[in-house]
């Protein structure tokens, strides 16, 4: 079983910058693509930012594109996602999810909640403005 765990959100006004990390424990991990994911009050969770299991690849969505960086630790099991110049907008819980297939970590797949197995409980970030 593969436990992911997110940490690092917070309260951070509009412009400024937060660093979210999400730990994922259990036997090869770092085989994993895994992804960013947010739901806000009131709205459907989405893609945020993925990654793929050795870091060659990034996808982001085009909201966050520019301002959010994913970067992974394979040596810690550790995924960060760089969180820069946010906006009011960005304000939801932001969920981490392990995709346990090592085939296909192609945008089209990796960007799609489906694709993954295991998901953290998520962490609020609030932006204030």
């Amino acid at each position: 079983q593969v436990r992911v765990v997110e940490s690092g959100g917070g309260l951070v006004q509009a412009g400024g910058s937060l660093r979210l990390s999400c730990t994922a424990s259990g036997r090869t991990v770092n085989t994993y693509g895994m992804g960013w994911f947010r739901q806000a009050p009131g709205k459907e969770r989405e893609f945020v930012s993925a990654i793929s299991s050795s870091g060659s690849s990034t996808y982001y969505a085009d909201s966050v594109k520019g301002r959010f960086t994913i970067s992974r630790d394979n040596a810690k099991n550790t995924v960060y996602l760089e969180m820069n110049n946010v906006k009011p907008e960005d304000t939801a819980v932001y969920y981490c999810a392990a995709r346990r297939s090592t085939s296909a970590q192609v945008m089209s797949v990796m960007t799609g909640m489906n694709s993954y197995d295991y998901w953290g409980q998520g962490t609020q970030v609030t932006v204030s403005s």
